[in-house]
């Protein structure tokens, strides 16, 4: 009986004594973590993506509280999370900029372009294709659609739509810009959100060999660039680049490219409309509209050509007398 007995006393003895060694060194080797950390660190998202710099959420929310990190950082959590930071720190924050989110800059999907050859190997990457002669596609330049990004994603945002070529749903885009690192052709790149005209195309091709490698690239013609109201465009390298801060979204570049490389997915149509009571015929805003449809002598109530105008707000902006609105309506 003793033979029984005695071990099993021994073995709880000694897990008791280990228990209390255990809990008197976790007392007196205690890391004590400042509350404002923990706090910080619940108010992050936890998604641990990277994007703010520092080595996942903890990271983060250590560099803030102990070490005075920039409260804006956190491109998942946005606004939100900055305000919820920003009480806790007892700091005053400005997040009144646009969400920004990535887009991928190229349009040359399976119908556009064509193969240069077959690709035998087995699960190929956008990077491992990279290694035979840039990529399997016709345009050196364009989406190879083997969906390195997809997998670089943490929020689900990106496929590789049936035509071949990513696509990123901007509603779930978290801004963490691992997408952008991930590409090894550099054509995804971060925009405001509510910035909805872009070139979509990254071709620094000139203008024949472009259309013999797809069939809607930016030829680099530079209409764009000569029309726009604003000065909002420059093409540099055979491409077109649109300066978000400068752009208007009137999409009169959209209307006037020869290819179609310029996408405008505004949601809102938006015409001018003059106030005639308020109308003394100076004829400012029709000398500064660009599409020349506002019609009116001097002294004479004017009135714009709601088919002509581009809602580009140039005459609004012009007219001293209030007597120009802008109706905005949803894009059918």
């Amino acid at each position: 009986m003793l033979s029984i007995v005695l071990p099993v006393v021994a073995l709880g003895g000694t897990g008791l004594c280990m228990g209390l060694f255990l809990a008197y060194a976790s007392k007196k080797f205690e890391v004590k973590v400042d509350p404002k950390v923990e706090e910080v660190l619940n108010a992050l998202p936890g998604v641990n993506c990277g994007a703010c710099g520092y080595p996942g959420c903890s990271g983060y929310a250590e560099a803030i509280a102990l070490n005075g990190a920039p409260i804006t950082a956190c491109a998942p959590g946005g606004p939100a999370v900055a305000g919820k930071i920003s009480e806790i720190m007892g700091m005053t924050v400005d997040m009144s900029g646009p969400k920004m989110v990535a887009r991928v800059l190229c349009q040359g999907d399976n119908t556009r372009t064509s193969k240069i050859y077959d690709f035998d190997g087995e699960l190929p990457t956008c990077a491992s294709m990279m290694l035979y002669a840039g990529g399997d596609k016709s345009c050196r330049y364009g989406c190879l659609g083997f969906g390195d990004c997809v997998k670089a994603c943490p929020a689900n945002a990106i496929v590789i739509n049936d035509k071949g070529i990513a696509s990123i749903d901007e509603d779930k885009c978290i801004s963490c810009k691992k997408c952008v690192v991930t590409c090894p052709k550099n054509i995804i790149q971060m925009a405001p959100i509510d910035k909805q005209v872009t070139v979509l195309c990254s071709s620094k091709e000139k203008g024949a060999s472009a259309r013999k490698a797809c069939t809607i690239p930016c030829i680099g013609c530079g209409i764009c660039a000569k029309i726009c109201p604003v000065g909002a465009i420059e093409v540099k390298d055979n491409l077109a680049k649109i300066d978000f801060d400068k752009c208007i979204q009137c999409g009169l570049c959209a209307t006037k490219c020869p290819t179609k490389a310029i996408n405008n997915n505004v949601k809102e149509i938006k015409k001018a409309e003059i106030i005639e009571e308020k109308c003394i015929g100076c004829t400012a805003c029709a000398r500064v509209c660009p599409m020349k449809c506002i019609e009116g002598a001097v002294k004479e109530k004017h009135k714009v050509d709601e088919s002509k105008c581009i809602g580009c707000q140039l005459c609004y902006d012009k007219c001293k007398f209030g007597a120009i609105k802008i109706n905005v309506e949803p894009k059918i």
